[in-house]
């Protein structure tokens, strides 16, 4: 039961880590189209961090997973109350930052509406301008389906409007492969990225709930097999 307890969290970790990788890598990726933002919330700052985030957890997930098959294996006292320690580190920590977020969470939709001003302000800017910029938005929108960060009106006034003659890009319209201008009525328009985002969210919060509530269970699950483990090998073999 201790082998496959944390066999599941070693190729968790492994997991996470790939993503925080991935996502530190990865030039396209949201997290970093948001750090091109220009006027952007200081706060977002902190947020950006998150890849750092993802790998730290990762790799305390797979010296978890490590820790916890060694010592059920080699039977050894050591390796086992240190498992026990860091899962009973981490379990507290997952607490201490839920309770943290229930907090702080008017001062995070706070955030994000900054983050909107921000973003429409670099689109206005920008896109059709600059072609990093524009770039990162093309590659935002196609990989999301979406249409600037609140909505199509973001690209009102933007060099690409202006220079189109008052037209959309083509993620933003019914006919993917043409760009539209404000003759097409506003329910046809693809939605905004952050919406979209923000309904996938609401959307799927039972499993996000479930998953993190699995996730607790096994750690406690993970923490009573050890220390019974623990208790059942005699001192000598520590």
């Amino acid at each position: 039961m201790m082998f496959v307890f944390n066999g599941i969290i070693f190729l968790a970790g492994v997991a996470v880590l790939g993503v925080g990788i991935w996502v530190k890598v990865d030039s396209g990726s949201i997290l970093n189209f948001l750090g091109q933002i220009e006027d952007a919330p200081a706060e977002l700052a902190q947020v950006l961090n998150v890849g750092y985030l993802l790998i730290a957890v990762g790799a305390l997930l797979v010296v978890i997973g490590f820790l916890g098959c060694c010592g059920a294996i080699k039977e050894s006292k050591c390796m086992l109350m240190l498992f026990f320690i860091i899962v009973l580190l981490v379990f507290i920590a997952e607490v201490a930052g839920a309770i943290v977020i229930l907090v702080f969470r008017p001062l995070a939709d706070e955030l994000l509406e900054k983050v909107g001003v921000a973003a429409a302000k670099n689109i206005k800017k920008d896109y059709g301008r600059n072609p990093d910029i524009t770039g990162l938005w093309n590659t935002t929108m196609s990989t999301l389906t979406c249409c600037g960060f609140n909505n199509f009106t973001d690209f009102r006034n933007s060099p690409y409007y202006n220079f189109t003659i008052m037209k959309y890009p083509p993620h933003c319209c019914p006919d993917r492969s043409n760009p539209c201008n404000g003759t097409v009525a506003e329910n046809q328009m693809v939605p905004g990225c952050f919406p979209k985002i923000k309904q996938l969210v609401d959307e799927n919060t039972v499993v996000i709930v479930a998953v993190a509530l699995g996730i607790a269970f096994l750690e406690i699950c993970a923490m009573a097999v050890s220390m019974i483990l623990y208790c059942k090998i005699k001192s000598t073999m520590a």
